[in-house]
């Protein structure tokens, strides 16, 4: 246990934007009240500070935006023994985020969570796919398509394909639009995403059959949860959308429904576990990380997403995992904060 801790900054992105719950994209002065994706968030980075207050005599709370040096300067002023990193973007840009965990590094700050290579990694969707198929892992069969260009790749792959923005998380641009049975329907989809948001959009074939997170804490397996979508609409995809994360009144919010821990033999759980292990270390994940996995009919487990600094906000599924095994909310932070702490001691 280390005693001799002054300081830790809670480091966030300030919510900048009410997002509209079809794209994901700003609305122009419209409040959306049910959106949680913004604007509960502040509320949360509260839980995290008292959190970690039981412990540690100065917790300070920072702010990032694209002023660069301002960040420089406030990081650097606090004399920090950690950063307990809840950065996901800068000013909406998610690719910021490996960024600014670089930044950490240049300043030779210890901080929570993934390195920025894991980040970028992650976040590039089919960089990820190729990285986690170069260590033998099964994933969806996926071609990028570009802006402006034919894209004929996608003719190799078999409907119903789902879309997705090649770099973008908390399932921004994601609907029940996204999955696709036609040549007709996937035209219809790309020309909104490219329209909407001007970058790539991922296109791969869509594993019909059950979903599971896996959460890993540092060298433990969290118990894996299934999202049940039973009570949606037959004709909506079982798939989670933006709807399903942030917007609480939404078809897919109410049908989206974690089971923690899954109802599931010893058989499958054993291929959960043994999937989300090897894509952590194939990603080059620390500290936490969750591993989304879909199972087709026949039992097969292909992983759609490793999502590094996944969300921990109290009602969130890794801390509900985390609880299932007696870690509580606050002992979760703790933990996360003591492998940034342990880091910077173990290297002194």
């Amino acid at each position: 246990m280390i005693d001799n801790v002054n300081s830790i900054a809670v480091c966030f992105n300030a919510p900048v934007a009410i997002f509209d719950s079809y794209s994901g994209k700003p609305k122009d002065g419209e409040e959306i009240l049910d959106d949680m994706s913004e604007t509960s968030f502040l509320s949360e980075v509260n839980h995290v500070v008292n959190a970690l207050k039981a412990k540690y005599k100065n917790v300070y709370t920072v702010s990032i935006t694209k002023d660069i040096h301002k960040n420089i300067e406030t990081l650097k002023s606090l004399n920090l023994a950690a950063a307990f990193n809840l950065v996901e973007s800068v000013e909406g840009i998610a690719e910021y985020e490996m960024y600014h965990a670089g930044l950490y590094d240049l300043l030779n700050i210890s901080y929570t969570g993934n390195p920025p290579q894991a980040l970028g990694n992650c976040l590039n969707k089919s960089r990820a796919k190729q990285i986690l198929r170069a260590n033998n892992i099964d994933v969806p069969n996926a071609v990028t398509a570009q802006p402006g260009s034919k894209n004929t790749d996608i003719e190799n792959l078999r409907f119903p394909l789902i879309t997705k923005l090649l770099k973008e998380d908390a399932s921004i641009g994601i609907s029940e639009h996204s999955v696709v049975n036609n040549k007709e329907e996937l035209e219809k989809q790309l020309e909104y995403l490219f329209t909407t948001y001007r970058q790539a959009v991922i296109v791969e074939e869509y594993i019909e059959g059950r979903e599971f997170n896996i959460g890993i804490l540092g060298e433990t397996v969290l118990p894996v949860s299934e999202i049940s979508f039973e009570g949606l609409p037959a004709d909506f995809p079982k798939i989670v959308t933006y709807e399903g994360k942030w917007m609480q009144e939404s078809l897919y919010y109410k049908h989206t429904v974690p089971l923690c821990p899954a109802p599931i033999d010893d058989d499958l759980h054993k291929k959960l576990e043994s999937i989300a292990k090897m894509a952590f270390k194939a990603m080059g994940c620390r500290d936490y990380a969750r591993v989304d996995v879909r199972v087709d009919k026949n039992g097969n487990p292909f992983v759609i997403e490793v999502n590094p600094n996944p969300d921990i906000s109290t009602d969130a599924g890794f801390p509900r995992a985390a609880s299932k095994i007696n870690i509580s909310y606050d002992d979760l932070i703790l933990k996360i904060a003591g492998f940034a702490l342990e880091r910077k001691y173990s290297a002194a």
